[in-house]
């Protein structure tokens, strides 16, 4: 039974090296650019940031915009469902990494009554595969940020 409680920090021992090549500028090898770069909005990380709160870097307006019920239901495509993971905490923004799409585009993810607007970003694998969404993001949704929650994914 205890092994079963390191399971979560085991899950996120890779987005915590992640972090710290980010906030230390490397170490062992060049920091990479994410695939997109993040939305305009998008302000940097805090040095020393440690907690949820301090690497969620949106504002009230812009977590108030992702949440918001949308004007028109109609648009949407939906694209299926996944089971998400806490993807680069240091990466700012509201995405989700996926490979239910093959070019970055809007969408929306919600888990029960909880929706999210995203970016929805490609990533390589089959439709079948997990995807890995912003710390922002899941945080709007209600999701542990150790849990593997599946979510629905619409296109807009």
């Amino acid at each position: 039974m205890s092994a079963l409680r390191l399971l979560p920090l085991l899950l996120l021992l890779p987005a915590c090296e992640a972090v710290r090549e980010r906030l230390t500028g490397g170490g062992g090898g060049a920091v990479t650019a994410p695939a997109t770069s993040p939305s305009p909005a998008a302000r940097p990380i805090p040095a020393g940031a440690r907690t949820a709160e301090a690497f969620d870097t949106t504002t009230e307006e812009e977590r108030a915009a992702a949440t918001a019920p949308a004007e028109e239901e109609g648009g949407e495509e939906p694209l299926g469902t996944t089971v998400v993971s806490l993807g680069d905490p240091a990466d700012p923004g509201l995405w989700l990494a996926t490979p239910l799409v093959s070019e970055t585009r809007p969408g929306r993810v919600a888990l029960g009554e909880q929706s999210v607007r995203v970016e929805l970003r490609p990533i390589e694998g089959p439709s079948t595969a997990g995807s890995r969404i912003s710390l922002p993001a899941l945080r709007l949704l209600g999701a542990s940020l150790a849990g593997l929650p599946e979510v629905e994914v619409f296109g807009l």
